[in-house]
């Protein structure tokens, strides 16, 4: 009976950890799945809505009608098609018809959706010309957003003057001050200092956002990811009215102590 008893012992770790890789590849085949449905939600109200999406492109004075179908026919199906209904907080509300520059931390896809959701004032985002070479995305993203080089000094030069006349337009700007996506183990990154000098020349504030779930739900490591809501806090305003380009490292650092602080709590 003794000797029984030793073989079972002797084959429990085989059979545990056969049955650990058994779950890690169903857990695995789960991500890819979750993945791959992101990416037909993503697709679907651009296939479904293009002619009017292609239409409202075609002049700058239609933007506002392009940002609402976007912003109600795109990023609202997606978040709640992948599992992750918003949930926003405001220590202080955008006035309808004020410009501002929106400001969060970026660690997901879902990121452009949630900022989307959060404001009803139509913004142009401002970002990375590599976004542009994703299919049907790409298409309204080079189309619709300021698209920066950030290896080109005369890109980011032009930023300035194209985003000047979004906002005499009425509209706000939208930027992720991190200027990419941070590693996995960094909390928040250091800021860039173009929003925060853009804000002070157009004299606009700067409205900084905390996303809390983004690398929980919908992370840039492949294998990751899953439902749960999305919660997003809209933090008091920044006004630069008073301010000088001198004040932008002040400001910048103020902003990213806000949101560091959120993300630490």
């Amino acid at each position: 009976m003794k000797e029984d008893k030793g073989k079972t012992n002797r084959k429990k770790p085989y059979q545990i950890l056969i049955f650990d890789g058994m779950l890690k590849g169903i857990k695995n085949i789960g991500h890819v799945l979750y993945r791959i449905w992101f990416y037909i939600l993503v697709a679907i109200p651009i296939l479904i809505f293009f002619p009017f999406l292609l239409i409202t492109t075609l002049s700058e004075k239609w933007y506002p009608q392009f940002f609402w179908l976007a912003r109600n026919l795109w990023a609202t199906p997606i978040l709640y098609g992948m599992g992750c209904p918003p949930q926003i907080k405001r220590e202080q509300k955008l006035e309808s018809g004020k410009s501002y520059m929106l400001v969060a931390n970026h660690t997901s896809m879902l990121d452009i959706m949630l900022m989307l959701k959060i404001s009803k004032n139509p913004f142009v985002f401002v970002g990375k010309k590599e976004l542009s070479k994703i299919p049907l995305f790409g298409f309204f993203f080079k189309r619709v957003c300021i698209m920066v080089d950030r290896e080109d000094t005369r890109s980011r030069t032009g930023v300035y003057r194209r985003a000047q006349r979004r906002l005499n337009q009425g509209l706000s700007i939208c930027i992720f001050p991190e200027g990419g996506v941070p590693e996995e183990h960094v909390v928040l990154d250091t800021f860039k200092d173009g929003a925060f000098k853009m804000a002070i020349a157009h004299k606009i504030p700067v409205v900084p956002m905390t996303f809390y779930d983004g690398k929980k739900r919908f992370s840039f490591t492949f294998l990751s990811g899953g439902p749960g809501r999305l919660r997003a806090k809209v933090h008091s305003f920044f006004e630069t009215g008073i301010l000088s380009e001198e004040d932008k490292l002040t400001l910048r650092e103020d902003v990213r102590e806000v949101i560091l602080a959120e993300l630490n709590k």
